[in-house]
């Protein structure tokens, strides 16, 4: 069974009082363990489609499957906007090219956020959040605030945020656009170690193909379309 798929998927938006169609019935599935990567052209929807298949956005039309069970769509399992937030706070974890680190906030409170957010206890939260920076090298910088911590650290703790949960399914959208090249290989790196290691699952918007290339797995949107690349 697919860890994720989606069935016709489109996405329609008015502007100026005229459509403008994203996505065009988008086909595809992915499996548990599998890194995934999306390339395409700026403004040819590749965030879009990750914010559906987050649930962040719904679609306008077709449904977002997780394990068999339909997520979005006219037969979705989640009825209300709360139903919808507790799962995917749970099963998806989101690092987008700018981190969003809350400032006032230290690396361990950052990182505990989802984790409070579900209601687990601070305590609990505490731990697994401490646990999961040391396993990206962070474990010394638990109580820096973002301010002092360098661009790539700063997406570490978005990365950790992001797997506090120990959710199945990673989107990442444009991760390391807003580091230097070094820096960016580094987390591309830090990715595939996380997949190799934990098995959870990627999927990647980039503009950067030569990282994309390492991916396994890479997909085209172009005009709506979703296309197989390798």
């Amino acid at each position: 069974m697919a860890l994720l798929e989606t069935r016709q998927l489109f996405k329609t938006y008015t502007e100026v009082g005229a459509p403008i169609q994203v996505l065009r019935g988008v086909d595809f599935s992915i499996g548990r363990g599998d890194m995934v990567g999306i390339v395409g052209e700026s403004g040819s929807g590749k965030s879009t489609l990750l914010y559906v298949l987050g649930t962040l956005e719904q679609p306008t039309a077709g449904e977002v499957i997780y394990e068999g069970r339909p997520v979005l769509g006219p037969a979705s399992a989640y009825r209300n906007d709360a139903a919808l937030s507790a799962f995917r706070n749970k099963t998806i974890g989101f690092v987008f090219q700018f981190h969003g680190l809350i400032p006032e906030f230290d690396t361990l409170e950052n990182a505990m956020m989802p984790a409070l957010i579900a209601g687990v206890r601070r305590s609990v939260a505490a731990e697994k959040a401490t646990q999961t920076l040391v396993e990206l090298g962070l474990g010394e910088r638990l109580n820096h605030k973002p301010g002092e911590l360098s661009g790539g650290e700063q997406q570490r703790v978005a990365f950790a945020r992001a797997l506090v949960m120990e959710p199945a399914l990673i989107l990442a959208d444009e991760p390391t656009g807003n580091l230097d090249a070094a820096t960016g290989e580094k987390l591309w790196d830090l990715m595939f170690g996380i997949n190799e290691k934990w098995g959870t699952t990627f999927v990647v918007v980039t503009h950067n193909e030569r990282l994309a290339d390492r991916l396994p797995r890479l997909y085209r949107l172009k005009e709506g379309v979703l296309e197989d690349v390798a």
